[in-house]
């Protein structure tokens, strides 16, 4: 599949008299196909319930309907934006021999009117001229995600879920806490081990025992946090098997390759390597691009600012780096990295280090990615002895 970040050499000349264009629009309910086929003056649009095999089949009923009226299919190419389904359908049309395409929704240039007409038609015809002009080879319609295999999806999902659950935990804690403090109880830590124990011997500062019912809502609460927090520990010791049962294999190398770095524990290394070291990039400002750590200028005429981070990216990556910068800052205080941050913050304005943070982050990605793929030391970085 022709990857995104080699438009000019991976995409083939369009010839419209021999491929069939379709792009679907998914939803919960239904699917909207609308295409372009060879031979036939109308743009034909087919709503269908969500099915894989009613598409297969439009697609070659289009087909037949092209044959018929005397042109020679020898592509059909279809493409749908990038949502809640995921890259299964790709993968499944993919290994029917249909060369599909997924769609950054955030790349399709939308009318900025302020309040536009929006349907699924609508949607169908705007995908239609970004997706025919992306296979034109014009930039700037549309770009394409790569499509992960079924491994490397599943492969971020330990990762994942523990966030989740850490934030689930976090909440569980938030609320018991703040149960405690309107009966003026402020002493009692949720996360200790035998915390659920000592619930029932927790007095209010009037000395009264706890309201049954508050009692009551405490102990659920507790018991809740017990799974939760089993569950956590569950996934962080079925990812340390794998680490020491597959070290060999790519990723889990990596991982243990970052993990060896100062300040950088396993679960951060985990993350990274799954959601973009990993990944094939073409060059460090893809890499930056991707981790959400590049600008987003604004210039006209004699007017140059500066907006801040772009949003775009990954977010979750985003958020560790930053928090990475600031630990890295810590653990590894005569890097060559944070020398420079050093000289650049020396006026110790607030506002300076935090700007510099996120430069920081954005140089710190890029060597770590050097680091796993190429072998590219890190200068004056402090690692763990190798085990």
């Amino acid at each position: 599949m022709p990857q995104p970040n080699d438009l000019s050499r991976s995409l083939v000349a369009l010839d419209q008299n021999s491929t069939i264009i379709a792009v679907v629009e998914l939803s919960h309910s239904s699917w909207l196909v609308g295409g372009i086929v060879p031979g036939i003056e109308r743009q034909p649009r087919k709503k269908l319930e969500p099915n894989p095999e009613r598409l297969l089949a439009l697609l070659h009923r289009w087909q037949d309907e092209a044959v018929r009226a005397g042109s020679t299919i020898t592509r059909i190419a279809v493409a749908f934006e990038a949502g809640r389904d995921g890259f299964w359908l790709a993968r499944w049309l993919e290994a029917r021999g249909v060369e599909t395409h997924v769609i950054h929704a955030s790349s399709v240039a939308v009318s900025r009117e302020h309040r536009r007409a929006k349907t699924d038609r609508l949607d169908t015809e705007l995908l239609k001229r970004g997706f025919l002009g992306w296979l034109r080879g014009e930039r700037g319609h549309c770009s394409m995600a790569r499509v992960p295999t079924i491994a490397e999806e599943d492969a971020k999902r330990p990762n994942r879920e523990r966030d989740c659950l850490v934030g689930e935990r976090t909440r569980i804690v938030n609320r018991i806490k703040s149960t405690l403090a309107r009966l003026g109880i402020r002493t009692f830590k949720p996360t200790l081990r035998k915390a659920a124990d000592r619930l029932a011997t927790v007095h209010t500062p009037e000395g009264m025992p706890l309201p049954p019912n508050t009692l009551a809502e405490l102990q659920r609460d507790m018991a809740r946090l017990g799974l939760v927090v089993s569950q956590i520990r569950q996934i962080e010791e079925a990812r340390q098997k794998r680490l020491e049962q597959q070290h060999e294999t790519g990723p889990h190398a990596m991982v243990r390759l970052l993990a060896r770095i100062v300040g950088v524990g396993v679960e951060t290394a985990d993350m990274l390597v799954h959601e973009v070291l990993s990944r094939p990039m073409r060059d460090r400002r893809a890499v930056a691009r991707y981790a959400g750590l590049t600008g987003s200028p604004d210039e006209s005429g004699a007017q140059r600012r500066e907006q801040g981070l772009a949003r775009a990216g990954n977010a979750r990556v985003r958020r560790g780096m930053i928090q990475l910068a600031w630990r890295f800052l810590m653990f590894q205080k005569e890097s060559a990295l944070t020398l420079w941050y050093r000289a650049r913050t020396a006026d110790s304005r607030r506002g300076t280090r935090k700007t510099m943070i996120v430069a920081l982050a954005r140089k710190l990605i890029i060597a770590l990615w050097r680091f796993v793929t190429t072998g590219e030391p890190l200068e004056g970085v402090v690692l763990r002895p190798a085990t």
